[in-house]
């Protein structure tokens, strides 16, 4: 069973990080951390309140409290036991500090750890447009050796539903970890 970090954060987009942690934990363990205004995001664009959201959380699920700095995943001799970090959605205040080396909580320092340890660090950006700023610490990030993706779906597949584009780009995030799936019909998948 391999483990994953996953960190939510109060960007909108919070169904995105939800998916991922569903689909990890089927077969996976996840060490999960939410942020507070991930838990704001999560009531207000999903109608799950903090309470609801923790108690269905199934066995292959760990979670941290985001100021829990002193928690085992805050070391860069844990992290190198996970595959990586994912932090979906990543807000752009998190992706600052990330690229500046801030580490003002939890989900901040593992992915600082993550850089350092050279562990995969991917943060799914669902923001628009970008200031420059932005653009330059995305840039900051990606050359550390982090991923930085916007949540850009693809509409080969024909998506039918908003669950359909979220599969797309919650696959695209397995697809960079190396972790098999079927949330999505690949490009022209019917020519094999």
């Amino acid at each position: 069973m391999k483990k994953f970090i996953v960190c939510i954060t109060g960007a909108s987009g919070a169904i995105y990080g939800v998916r991922l942690v569903e689909e990890l934990s089927k077969k996976h363990f996840v060490y999960l951390i939410v942020s507070n205004n991930g838990y704001v995001v999560l009531d207000r664009e999903m109608g799950i309140k903090k309470e609801d959201f923790v108690k269905k959380l199934n066995k292959n699920i760990k979670l941290f409290q985001p100021y829990d700095i002193a928690a085992s995943i805050a070391s860069g001799s844990r992290v190198i036991e996970t595959e990586g970090v994912i932090i979906a959605p990543c807000s752009l205040g998190t992706l600052s500090a990330v690229a500046n080396g801030l580490s003002q909580n939890l989900i901040h320092r593992v992915a600082d750890v993550a850089l350092k340890e050279r562990k995969k660090l991917f943060l799914l950006i669902r923001e628009m447009p970008l200031s420059l700023v932005h653009i330059e610490n995305m840039k900051k990030v990606t050359m550390a050796g982090g991923i930085v993706s916007v949540a850009s779906p693809g509409f080969y597949h024909k998506p039918k539903t908003v669950e359909d584009i979220v599969n797309f780009v919650v696959g695209k995030i397995l697809d960079s970890f190396g972790v098999e799936h079927s949330l999505y019909k690949r490009w022209r998948s019917d020519e094999d």
